[in-house]
């Protein structure tokens, strides 16, 4: 477009005031609504390289106006975005992503002619970001007036644009709709000014690092769109864009001259300034609200943070103060973190960090060192709920190997059958509507073609990591368990076996703690959950009181070890109880227990269920042999085919669902039973 030419359409006067005398309209279904750049951020891996030099990509979500979307989700905001995507794998992680942490994506249109856009990232030195923009004729940019009616945009309290959706025809008619339509509606209008002089046409196509670029087309156009909004939000050189002046306090004077907005100053580590009203005569006259100093690795994406932490209260309708509290802090954050979106703090990492900043400023400037910090970040934001874990183990690997060596069945058969295990526990969870409860162990020395097939599907998948039978523990791959993660995918989860016991030989223990520090630090670097099995030796040289499995867990809290996961032994009741008040205590981020089955018949494991019926942290159970020796012995020696072998398999699983659950049922009753009925069967 003409960047040359401003808008003659008339500037709107202010939106009327809310009827609640609040800063907001009442009896809005969402919070605000990001409208611009929806793309894919490909992050260099390797820091200090050059971009030519990298070796490997971190795939983000990215674009502006969506970072702050996901940002405001993920502070609790109800937070919808308004772009397109294309109709290719891409735009389909976007969306997901999106949704899973909460935001409203139901006005995210696929378009079927463009390609989602593309960001390449590099880190090279702290100052040095080197980026390219994959933006011709993207999705994004084709975001239409047709893609949203007015109640869309009115339903939200708030409608926030980024600077780039006003730089072609296209999307500057699109953004004017908007406002439009926000302006009658009495939605408050925020403009975050995002200014990359390569999305304007004002640099080299590769030249995305370049942030300033003055141009008295763009500062015009930009000063066009002011009187629509109520909030700006810029950094200083953004400022001096939109004002087209290269004095600062020139340009926010040309800014208050064309709207009444709230001004928000970025100043970088020095905080941010809010001017609301008159711009006055010297900076210092405005109040600095400073932030937390921390050391930076990545500037990228602190700006959408900013702006994700000041809208958290602003449109919560909190004093400014605390806006900018909650904004510096978000940014603070990401500089320090790796990626944009996924650097994104939870409120829970919030308080934390404003705390323990304030206690102890020094040790805060390297808030990546924090494992408590660590540990929030990666357990406290929203994550796929798995309030019942229905499992079928048969990640076992010398148990097959010994079943085709007694049947006589060549080796290569066992990755058949365990295919077949797949096709058994799809059939169970389509036949008893199970989806989002079932669960899989599997392998990878029988059963990569069996995990191959079971991922995606949305199944809880664990994958075992562990040397079957190692005393001390050993990894199937070799210490370096890290780079046995690397080739995971991320919805795997990293399950270890080991025999610990916490009197065991001072050496054994040490030795096995230090291998399962090296798995946890692992998965914390890589994203997989984690599950412990821990299973007590058995043997007459170690103490076999009731509390061992308490007290190895005990242990290894003590250690710094906090699996997303454990799976333990049947215990008798009073022994769940304590477990559930140690897990409770130790990490209420848990996501729970499913009991293990070893060789255990069905009424055994039937006690079991009744005996945990009325954990709070048991999810359910990952059973093996129990449901498949029998029938795989019979299939590797021929005895029966394929159906009868899913036919066998289903009837235990199912038999073993069905019995979780009435125990489950039982217990559920039993508890919510009037108090005098308990005390009728007690007599």
């Amino acid at each position: 477009m003409d960047h040359s030419s401003t808008s003659s359409a008339t500037p709107p006067p202010p939106a009327p005031a809310s009827t609640a005398g609040g800063r907001f309209a009442p009896g809005r279904s969402r919070d605000i609504v990001c409208l611009g750049r929806l793309a894919v951020d490909l992050y260099a891996q390797q820091v200090g390289a050059r971009l030519e030099d990298v070796s490997s990509f971190a795939k983000y979500l990215g674009g502006s106006s969506a970072n702050i979307a996901f940002g405001c989700a993920r502070l609790g905001l109800a937070s919808a975005m308004l772009a397109r995507v294309g109709n290719d794998h891409m735009g389909r992680f976007l969306t997901e992503t999106l949704t899973r942490e909460g935001c409203d994506v139901s006005h995210v249109r696929v378009d079927l002619d463009r390609l989602t856009a593309l960001v390449l990232l590099g880190l090279k030195d702290r100052d040095t970001f080197p980026l390219i923009f994959y933006r011709e004729n993207c999705a994004d940019m084709a975001v239409d007036e047709a893609d949203f009616d007015e109640a869309f945009i009115a339903s939200s309290k708030a409608l926030l644009i980024t600077g780039t959706h006003f730089s072609t025809e296209q999307v500057n008619r699109t953004s004017r709709r908007a406002l439009d339509y926000a302006r009658r509606n009495q939605v408050r209008t925020v403009l975050d000014i995002d200014y990359r002089p390569v999305l304007w046409g004002l640099t080299g196509k590769a030249d995305g690092e370049t942030r300033v670029v003055a141009s008295e087309g763009v500062s015009a156009h930009l000063q066009s769109i002011l009187p629509w909004f109520d909030l700006v939000i810029g950094t200083e050189e953004e400022f001096r864009i939109a004002g087209g002046k290269s004095d600062l306090l020139e340009a926010l004077a040309t800014v208050r001259a064309v709207t009444p907005a709230t001004l928000v100053l970025k100043r970088g580590p020095l905080g941010c300034q809010i001017i609301d009203g008159k711009v006055p005569a010297s900076l210092d006259d405005s109040p600095l609200h400073g932030g937390v100093e921390v050391e930076v690795l990545n500037v990228l994406g602190a700006g959408d943070a900013f702006a994700s932490g000041f809208l958290s209260g602003w449109l919560r309708d909190q004093p400014l103060e605390a806006c900018v509290r909650a904004a510096n802090a978000s940014g603070a954050l990401v500089v320090s973190r790796h990626g944009c979106a996924p650097a994104m703090p939870t409120p829970a990492e919030l308080d934390y960090f404003l705390r323990e900043a304030q206690a102890d400023p020094q040790r805060m400037r390297r808030p990546d060192r924090d494992a408590t910090l660590a540990r929030l970040h990666r357990v406290s934001p929203a994550r796929k709920p798995w309030h019942e874990v229905l499992g079928f183990a048969f990640d076992h690997r010398n148990q097959f190997f010994e079943l085709a060596q007694q049947t006589g069945a060549n080796e290569d058969r066992i990755a058949r059958l365990k295919g077949l295990f797949v096709e058994a526990v799809a059939q169970t969870e389509s036949a008893l509507g199970l989806q989002d409860h079932i669960g899989v162990l599997i392998d990878e020395r029988y059963g990569q073609d069996a995990l191959n097939a079971a991922t995606g599907r949305g199944w809880w998948i664990g994958r075992p990591v562990e040397l079957p039978g190692s005393v001390p523990l050993v990894f199937d791959h070799g210490r370096s368990i890290g780079t046995t993660l690397l080739a995971w995918p991320q919805e795997h989860v990293a399950k270890c076996l080991v025999q610990f016991h916490p009197d065991e030989p001072i050496e054994q223990r040490l030795e096995q703690e230090a291998q399962l520090r090296a798995l946890y630090d692992a998965t914390q670097a890589s994203g997989h959950e984690l599950l412990l099995e821990v299973i007590p030796p058995k043997h007459a040289q170690l103490p076999q009181a009731p509390d061992i499995v308490y007290r190895a867990l005990k242990r290894l809290y003590n250690i710094g070890i906090y699996p997303e996961w454990w799976k333990l032994e049947p215990m008798d009741a009073a022994q769940w109880q304590a477990v559930d008040a140690l897990i409770a205590e130790r990490d209420p981020y848990c996501r729970g227990v499913v009991l293990l089955g070893l060789s255990a018949g069905v009424e055994q494991l039937n006690e079991g269920f009744r005996a945990a019926a009325q954990s709070a942290t048991c999810r359910g159970f990952t059973v093996g042999r129990t449901i498949f020796h029998e029938p795989s012995h019979a299939w590797l020696a021929g005895e029966i085919g394929d159906d009868e072998l899913i036919a066998r398999v289903r009837q235990t699983f199912e038999t073993l669902i069905a019995s979780w659950r009435a125990t489950r049922d039982a217990s559920a009753a039993q508890t919510s039973a009037p108090s005098h009925v308990h005390q009728e069967q007690a007599a």
